[in-house]
């Protein structure tokens, strides 16, 4: 097992209770460790020790967020993240002993919205989960973006394109809100990944992976996106203007 590193206070706490986080891994000293200090942080924890007890879980109780190991016997936890993620947004930080960028950015592709590689700091993995809950919950209430055909609601966190549902992870959500209110001025790769909560921690193909998600969401020719444009060695940019229909 990979050792946790010791666990260093947290200011700030959050209220009792206040979000239910399932572990799924399948190791008992694992469950132990976290389940004693993200209960000490404000969190209500249930286990689960494999993939198809996670998938029962998940199914027949209600969750705000899911810690999930990448490699168990049987089914893996992407496994796990692929089934999940055919009709449920429910926001997901994988768990992986690997180093290899290859398998992080398959959980990204998959629709993880972080990744922590062990061992890892509880202290950073707290601070991961308020993250990605904060990016799941409400924006500033009433606000309404609405730019080039997409319609964005932060408070109800709804998405349309064309008046059409979106359904986006909520990493995806949230950086098509911070495009689309930038709309018409470039958005650095920088700011991007401070968006997503990722920090120096991530390389740029984060940023990518999610990008090339939206223009797919968004029906965007990957050869020649009109809403999210790259601007090469900077970032990227949202258009102001609804694409015009090719007539050619």
């Amino acid at each position: 097992m990979a050792v946790l590193a010791p666990p260093r206070p947290l200011r700030g706490r959050l209220p009792a209770m206040s979000a239910r986080v399932l572990i799924v891994d399948d190791d008992p000293r694992l469950h132990e460790l976290l389940a004693s200090y993200l209960g000490e942080h404000g969190f209500a924890v249930a286990v689960a020790a494999d993939g198809p007890q996670a998938l029962a879980r998940l199914a027949n109780d209600a969750f705000d967020a899911v810690l999930l190991d990448m490699m168990m016997p049987g089914m893996d936890g992407l496994e796990v993240l692929r089934r999940l993620r055919r009709d449920d947004r429910i926001p997901v930080i994988m768990l992986t002993a690997r180093g290899d960028e290859a398998d992080r950015v398959v959980g990204l592709e998959l629709g993880a919205d972080d990744y922590v590689a062990k061992p890892f700091s509880p202290r950073e993995l707290v601070a991961r989960l308020r993250a990605v809950l904060r990016r799941a919950g409400p924006g500033p209430e009433g606000e309404r973006v609405a730019v080039a055909g997409v319609v964005l609601v932060p408070d109800a966190r709804t998405a349309e394109l064309d008046g059409a549902p979106l359904d986006l992870t909520a990493v995806e959500f949230d950086l098509l809100l911070a495009l689309a209110r930038r709309a018409g001025r470039v958005v650095t790769r920088e700011a991007l990944l401070d968006i997503v909560g990722r920090g120096a921690t991530v390389s740029d193909r984060a940023v990518d992976v999610h990008v090339s998600h939206l223009r797919q969401k968004l029906g965007e020719d990957a050869r020649a996106p009109l809403r999210i444009k790259t601007v090469r060695g900077v970032g990227y940019v949202f258009a102001r203007e609804r694409p015009e229909p090719d007539t050619a």
